[in-house]
């Protein structure tokens, strides 16, 4: 067996899990979409828990979210939220977080592959929410590219770099070669 024991993995997951949904209350909102830091431990999760263990940790938030329990942006909850003009940002977590880590884990421990999983994630965020905020909203590509991706730009920018910078000095206490 390779890699992190199974009890550190499912502690660190919960743990990611739990941040993104307390990240989800630092929300600004600019429109139909809020500016949230729960992308940030998105970003976290891809980097630092690879592909399985990423897509455990942003199932168990979807699922808090969609049972109830207030994760969602604002502290909102519920299986409406999906399908709302958020729903497309939500549910594109889950490929966001498989292709970070998959990318992340061929080329473990290099910056340059942190930072293209990154770019990649949130892309792939973007291109499940907007088409789905232009459904829901009836808006067209280039109004639901002004509400829902152009104005996250800069901030996500800022997200990704704090990711790469704290997946490279964290990775080596989630793969216990911290001691």
């Amino acid at each position: 067996m390779s890699g992190p024991p199974p009890v550190r993995m499912t502690v660190f997951t919960a743990l990611l899990a739990a941040m993104t949904a307390a990240g989800a209350y630092i929300a600004i909102p600019v429109g139909p979409v809020p500016i949230v830091l729960q992308n940030l431990f998105i970003f976290l999760s891809g980097l630092l828990l690879g592909t399985r263990w990423g897509l455990a940790c942003v199932g168990i938030y979807l699922l808090a979210g969609a049972l109830g329990l207030p994760v969602f942006a604002g502290g909102s909850a519920g299986l409406g939220r999906f399908a709302g003009p958020t729903g497309g940002y939500l549910v594109g977590y889950l490929p966001a977080v498989a292709l970070m880590g998959w990318i992340a884990g061929r080329r473990p421990h290099r910056r340059s592959a942190d930072g293209v999983a990154v770019i990649l994630g949130a892309l792939t965020v973007y291109l499940c929410g907007v088409p789905w905020l232009m459904q829901v909203t009836g808006m067209g590509l280039g109004k639901a590219l002004l509400a829902g991706m152009l104005p996250f730009l800069p901030g996500d920018a800022i997200k990704a770099t704090a990711a790469v910078v704290i997946a490279q000095a964290v990775r080596p206490v989630i793969e216990g070669q911290d001691r």
